[in-house]
């Protein structure tokens, strides 16, 4: 992971955006983390990333950790069934 002022980054993005493809880059203000730049392997690793990030995905895995806490749980045909996959 690298760590890199905002104004480096401003003169050089299309550099680390090559960076961000090995490794994280971490963005600075003021020497304190603002943003972080990851690259992407395939161009559909944005879909995962915009899932990841989504407030309702994120609830949806917090139901089901507690779910599965108290024993419950779906089954993967289920699952799929849910999210059409």
């Amino acid at each position: 992971m690298k760590q890199v002022p905002i104004d480096e980054i401003k003169n050089d993005l299309p550099g680390y955006l090559q960076i961000a493809e090995r490794e994280s880059v971490i963005i600075t203000r003021d020497g304190q983390p603002v943003g972080v730049l990851i690259g992407l392997e395939d161009a559909e690793d944005w879909w995962e990333e915009l899932i990841l990030h989504d407030p309702r995905f994120e609830a949806e895995i917090a139901q089901a950790r507690q779910s599965l806490k108290q024993g419950k749980g779906i089954s993967m045909e289920e699952m799929k069934a849910r999210y059409s996959l």
